[in-house]
């Protein structure tokens, strides 16, 4: 029988219709339930995971139950929202919320405005990092922004080619990049993840992008293996689920594993 891959999947959706959808650009996906999830993660040795909300998910209590229902390492990060109470931000933060994304690929730039100072709110308050949702090629004018950001992570390794060098340089600053949405990027999965771990490999976290909404390549198997292949098994575990493990602070899942504890340091 084949070795199970062991994964912390550090990035995927839940879509459950009974909390409110909120369609984004006339967008509203199919629901994806935790069982659809489970059923296919079967395959792996899943540690557990990072719940992503989506655009059109605004509903905290989302959230809450979701993670809920996924049970022991599994953790949440959220749609930005300025208005968000101190209060409220505490009781997420005891219901696993461990991070803020900002959706700016969806949504537009208006949300910079305000990104400096809540992604500073909810550090001083709740130890969450930020999440951003953008195309590297837009980065010219935020990579100090971003680098001065207490701790922040950019998805789908920024999706284009043409602003790459952005994320190298983000890396360099250790700020996070996730491994994730290959069938988004306009360039080689493979070749990036080689070139970005030798910057900083303690960096890079991988994830499925499950059920890969708008995606026009939804995630496969091979994806994962693809890490296993660049990096070898381990240096790939790195990627798979110790850094990950830091990141989102999975503290009794680290000791099991016997991930080193680390200090990072943010410029």
């Amino acid at each position: 029988m084949q070795k199970k891959s062991t994964v912390y999947d550090a990035h995927f959706h839940i879509i459950d219709n009974q909390f409110p959808l909120v369609a984004n650009h006339g967008y509203t996906p199919e629901p994806y339930t935790v069982e659809q999830y489970l059923e296919r993660m079967s395959n792996y040795d899943l540690m557990g995971g990072t719940l992503v909300s989506g655009s059109f998910q605004p509903d905290y209590a989302f959230m809450e139950h979701t993670l809920k229902k996924l049970g022991d390492g599994f953790v949440g990060v959220i749609q930005a929202d300025q208005q968000m109470s101190d209060e409220q931000i505490v009781s997420l933060a005891q219901a696993g919320v461990r991070g803020i994304r900002f959706n700016i690929k969806r949504t537009g730039a208006g949300v910079l405005e305000y990104l400096p100072t809540l992604a500073h709110r909810v550090f001083d308050i709740a130890n969450w990092h930020t999440e951003l949702y953008i195309d590297s090629k837009d980065l010219p004018e935020l990579t100090t922004v971003i680098a001065d950001l207490p701790c922040a992570v950019i998805d789908h390794l920024g999706l284009s080619e043409a602003g790459f060098k952005y994320i190298t340089h983000l890396i360099e600053q250790g700020v996070y990049v996730k491994a994730t949405g290959f069938g988004r990027l306009d360039f080689s999965a493979k070749a990036a993840i080689i070139n970005l771990y030798s910057i900083n490999p303690k960096s890079l976290i991988f994830g499925t992008d499950l059920p890969s909404t708008r995606a026009p390549t939804a995630y496969c198997d091979q994806d994962c293996a693809l890490i296993v292949d660049a990096l070898g098994e381990a240096h790939a575990n790195d990627v798979l689920y110790a850094n990950a493990l830091e990141l989102y602070r999975i503290d009794h899942l680290q000791k099991h594993q016997g991930v080193k504890q680390k200090m990072r340091f943010f410029s």
